[in-house]
């Protein structure tokens, strides 16, 4: 997949997807939410090889979803802090949750609750402008007009 082609495509999906697609992305986005900010707890975290996790990190920061801010001088050591576009995020890993619960959930799974009220949050998608339930109405989609 060419990720500069997917980057230019029209569609929202194509573009998201070409930086923050894959599962370690995601997963990493998911541990900076939960309070992880530097290196090596997401590496303990999520078991992933110490390349992968640097490349990975880089992305989220190009693309600024995260932002390196450096902790310590000697040695020379950063953290990774969500930026408003990485806070933003968490409804999309809300949905893909929600989404895993019903089609891939077996066993014992993890359960988020809201800290103020202590409800369990029930992540849905919904048109801001009907109030729709995204899914079930039909879409139509519309390709962006030639300049």
């Amino acid at each position: 997949m060419d990720n500069e082609i997917i980057c230019n495509d029209p569609c929202p999906i194509a573009r998201s997807v070409a930086f923050a697609g894959d599962a370690w992305s995601l997963l990493i986005l998911r541990d900076a939410h939960a309070g992880l900010t530097r290196f090596d707890q997401f590496r303990k975290s999520l078991g992933i090889a110490p390349t992968m996790l640097t490349r990975r990190l880089a992305t989220l920061t190009e693309e600024g979803l995260l932002e390196k801010r450096r902790y310590s001088e000697h040695p020379p050591r950063e953290e990774y802090l969500l930026t408003a576009a990485g806070r933003d995020f968490l409804p999309v890993l809300f949905m893909i949750g929600a989404w895993g619960r019903q089609y891939r959930g077996g066993g014992k799974l993890v359960r988020f609750f809201d800290a103020e009220n202590g409800t369990e949050i029930k992540a849905i998608a919904v048109d801001e402008v009907t109030g729709a339930k995204i899914g079930t109405r039909p879409i139509r989609t519309v390709m962006p007009e030639e300049s």
